[in-house]
């Protein structure tokens, strides 16, 4: 049995990072998973960086309950969804993914979550295993399904690459060079009709 393992941000929702950059004017916090491949190390920066500004999770939820889905995102995965089983998979936190799964039709997402003080303050992260999308698709391999994948970042290409068919949506131009041998698009119906032709 097939199953899509696809990446959230920068595939299905913009980049809530980016967002709330640019919402708060802080452009350090511009950094994602397409520049930075440590997540660990990522993460410690973004915290670092709320903590000497004083900003929390309540700020990011209101930046995130402005974000809608990518234009042709929740049609895109209405149509994945009416002909394969579909989860995301993502390095995001269930406190800023709760919103976001609204707004595409509630569908199943494997995530982490933030350690949050009473006041707010974000004070830590708790991810929900070791290389998180590589261990679950090869978890997924165990219960007997086979993986197609896809994805933007450099935190997405073990997934892929793990998987029996992957590929790079809407990714930089660097990973696409440094990955010649990942089908790249651009386009949800590309996207689309690639994994249908793996189903």
């Amino acid at each position: 049995m097939n199953l899509v393992c696809l990446d959230l941000e920068g595939v299905l929702v913009p980049e809530i990072w980016v967002a709330f950059a640019e919402a708060t004017g802080i452009s350090e916090l511009k950094r994602t998973t397409r520049d930075e491949p440590d997540y660990g190390k990522l993460m410690d920066f973004r915290l670092g960086i709320l903590k000497e500004h004083g900003l929390g999770l309540r700020e990011i939820q209101s930046t995130i309950a402005g974000i809608d889905p990518l234009p042709g995102a929740k049609g895109f995965l209405d149509e994945l969804r009416a002909v394969a089983q579909v989860v995301i998979v993502s390095d995001t936190f269930e406190q800023f993914a709760q919103p976001l799964m609204a707004k595409l039709g509630y569908p199943t997402i494997f995530c982490n979550t933030l350690v949050v003080a009473p006041d707010g303050e974000i004070t830590g992260f708790e991810m929900r295993c070791p290389e998180s999308k590589l261990t679950t698709v090869r978890a997924l391999h165990s219960c007997g399904f086979d993986t197609i994948a896809a994805g933007d970042s450099f935190n997405d290409l073990a997934m892929i690459q793990a998987s029996k068919a992957g590929f790079l949506f809407r990714s930089t131009e660097a990973i696409k060079a440094a990955h010649p041998d990942i089908p790249a698009f651009e386009e949800y119906p590309d996207l689309l009709a690639a994994i249908k032709q793996n189903l």
